[in-house]
């Protein structure tokens, strides 16, 4: 009995010294496997802050780039080495060689700001006149040649610190699509994109400035003297007693304006004709201009989206510095006379140009329309921010009133 119970006693020990050694390999097993999961974890870690890494370098070499287009800038400038790259540009002439002169005339204002301007030859005084006030404040200058004409402003003393581009007959978007790409002019704080027939008398550009700083505006107008021809909106109106406005408020007219209106012209909303915009503001309205939609009727209703920020805050109208606009025709030519004894009028048909431009930019108009509603149908992660902002203004409005 005894030599059967010592037998028994034996085989069970047998098979616990078995059991603990299956869990000793099993916990051997769980951790390895917790060891490797941990050095694939650490993997992809610094596997994704490398790449992210990566990405904030790409962003700073090509700051202006989309976000879907980095791969492929990154991919083209694979050949070179890093420190080469240099990603942004100006507009600021460079002599072709060094003298002394010319390096003491080298701008060192930490302030750098831009005007574009179209010019035909028939608005030189008008246009000297605005360059002079610009020049006194450090600005580069560029003129839009829309008529050819270049050799008629070479006796103008600043001529030759302008920059001079020479297209036929195009207006200033398209110049601005072409030639102020916002790598191109990175290097601004502001871009004054203006028309030619604007009266600056009452305005100063440096003033202008410091009051569009200290408000944080980054797209404004300076105001309209009331009576200034072609006004199109109120809100462009000077108020004599402000220093700037965001909004108007108007009870006649098919627009009608109140404390509830909170989309253009109402309020965030500037003037095609003199557009002032940051440098964060133009990469946004650089993108929004058509590339065939010459004209941009319309746009200045979207400009906006551009504010980088809540538009009502972000667009302003400056008073105190105020234009006057002018109104003159001056692309494609004057319109046709009328004919005075309508036997003629119907014996020889004169074209009349500015009818049929006025037409273009009406039927441009309807076309970015559909753009904009087609795009916004199409991208189903965009949310118009816009929208949701007055949705909670109108909400606090109406608690208001029941208190």
């Amino acid at each position: 009995m005894r030599t059967i119970k010592s037998w028994r006693w034996m085989v069970r020990k047998r098979h616990m010294l078995i059991d603990g050694g299956a869990c000793g390999v099993k916990m051997k097993q769980l951790t390895f496997r917790g060891i490797v999961c941990i050095v694939m974890l650490f993997i992809v870690y610094r596997t994704t802050y490398y790449q992210y890494l990566q990405t904030e370098i790409d962003e700073k070499l090509n700051p202006f780039y989309a976000s879907k287009d980095i791969a492929v800038a990154s991919n083209s400038l694979g050949n070179l080495p890093r420190g080469i790259v240099q990603a942004r540009s100006d507009l600021e002439l460079k002599p072709l060689w060094s003298t002394s002169s010319s390096s003491s005339k080298v701008n060192v204002s930490s302030s750098h700001n831009l005007l574009a301007i179209p010019a035909g030859i028939k608005q030189k005084s008008n246009v000297d006149a605005i360059v002079r006030k610009f020049l006194s404040e450090n600005f580069t200058i560029i003129l839009f040649h829309y008529d050819g004409n270049v050799d008629g402003w070479w006796d103008v003393e600043w001529s030759k610190k302008a920059i001079h581009i020479v297209a036929e007959n195009q207006t200033k978007w398209w110049f601005a699509k072409r030639f102020l790409h916002p790598a191109v002019v990175s290097i601004y704080d502001y871009i004054f994109l203006w028309d030619e027939d604007l009266g600056v008398e009452k305005f100063h550009p440096g003033r202008y400035l410091k009051i569009v700083e200290s408000e944080g505006l980054e797209i404004s107008q300076p105001a309209l003297d009331p009576n200034s021809t072609g006004i199109h909106h109120r809100i462009t109106i000077r108020l004599r007693t402000n220093k700037l406005h965001r909004r108007v408020w108007e009870a006649r007219g098919s627009t009608k304006c109140s404390d509830d209106s909170e989309e253009p012209p109402c309020t965030g909303f500037v003037e095609g004709m003199a557009p002032v915009f940051s440098r964060s503001a133009w990469l946004c309205a650089w993108h929004l201009i058509q590339n065939d939609l010459v004209h941009g009727w319309g746009m200045d209703m979207k400009l906006g989206y551009c504010a980088q920020g809540d538009r009502t805050e972000k667009v302003g109208v400056v008073d105190s510095e105020y234009i006057v606009h002018q109104g003159i025709q001056t692309l494609g030519g004057a319109s046709a006379p009328k004919a005075s004894n309508p036997e003629d009028s119907n014996k020889e048909h004169t074209l009349d140009v500015r009818t049929v431009i006025r037409k273009e930019a009406t039927s441009e108009l309807q076309i970015f329309k559909q753009r904009w509603e087609r795009a916004v149908r199409e991208d189903q992660n965009w949310v118009d921010p816009f929208r949701r902002k007055g949705r909670r203004n109108q909400r606090r409005r109406k608690q208001r009133r029941h208190i």
